[in-house]
Formats: structure tokens, C-alpha cells, sequence
């Protein structure tokens, strides 16, 4: 995807999305979702942030507002209304209905289809072995499915070392 690609163009997509694995050892989802989503807004891209509960939707929602005292993320859920323009949507299901072509996956959503998503990324916490065993699953399912696959693990020191 290039970065002048508007969402209409991403979200179109019927091809397999690439899908990245993030795999959290040194730092929560509280710290690695914002600064991730803040770098998929600088691209002009929109996103969707696909969450495994209710409970964990709300948090998100308070988290994107308040992680950081110098900015905020904008984004909203189908309770706050108008979801279509939202640069950030947060959900349960699979709607997108703001034409993102980026979903971030986390506390064990699982979604629907590997298509129609420019890229599509998991995160989950690997001090979790629930989790990291429902990440494998998606590896395979999305390797099947014919998308582009990417692991990235932390390092002792908070950064992203690509290993696969």
C-alpha cells in the first residue's frame, strides 16, 4: 500500500491482506496499540481496532483518549455515532465501517476473513500461552488463506526484531 492511497482503495481490497504478528513480551498492548495505530494515521490511513470483549472495547476506548498527556487518538465506536467518519473505529465484530484497510486484532478477536483488508495485525501478548496458541492458529489460517505473513518479537530492550 502506498501512503497516498486513500481508504476507498485500501478497503476495496479483495486479494488476501498481509498479516502481521506482534508478539508482546516487555510491554502491554496499553503501550504498543496506541504508537502503532498513531503510525498507521500519519500514513492517511484509517483503522479498525477489532477487540475480543465488550469490557476490553471499552478500555481501549478510554486508552486512545488518555495514553498520552501531549495527544490523544481520534477514533469511536457504533455508540458514539458517526462510525463512517471515523479515522479509528473500535469493535467487537468485522465492520468497517469507515473504509480502513488496516485492522489491528487483539485479546483474542478473531476475524471473519483474511480478505478485503490491506493488512491485518494481530497482537497478543506472549507471556500468554492461551494466547500465543490462538496466535498460531491464525498463522496457519492466514498462510492458507495466501497472505503475506510477518513476526515481530521484542527484544529485552522494547524493540521489534522481525523473524519471520
Amino acid at each position: 500500500m502506498t501512503d497516498s492511497a486513500t481508504s476507498e482503495q485500501v478497503g476495496g481490497s479483495a486479494k488476501p491482506s498481509d498479516v502481521m504478528f506482534y508478539h508482546l513480551e516487555y510491554q502491554p498492548l496499553e503501550k504498543v496499540l496506541p504508537l502503532l495505530v498513531e503510525k498507521t494515521l500519519e500514513r492517511g490511513w484509517r483503522a479498525v481496532v477489532q477487540a475480543g470483549s465488550d469490557e476490553r472495547l471499552e478500555a481501549l476506548d478510554s486508552l486512545l483518549w488518555t495514553y498520552s498527556e501531549e495527544s490523544f487518538l481520534p477514533h469511536g465506536t457504533a455508540r458514539a455515532g458517526f462510525s463512517d467518519q471515523q479515522p479509528v473505529y473500535l469493535t467487537t465484530g468485522d465492520e468497517v465501517p469507515n473504509g480502513a484497510g488496516v485492522r489491528f486484532v487483539v485479546d483474542g478477536a478473531t476475524p471473519a476473513s483474511f480478505a478485503g483488508m490491506e493488512r491485518i495485525i494481530f497482537l497478543f501478548d506472549g507471556n500468554d500461552s492461551d494466547a500465543v496458541a490462538a496466535a498460531r492458529v491464525q498463522w496457519k489460517a492466514a498462510k492458507a488463506a495466501g497472505c503475506g505473513l510477518t513476526y515481530w518479537q521484542q527484544s529485552d530492550n522494547g524493540r521489534w526484531e522481525k523473524k519471520a
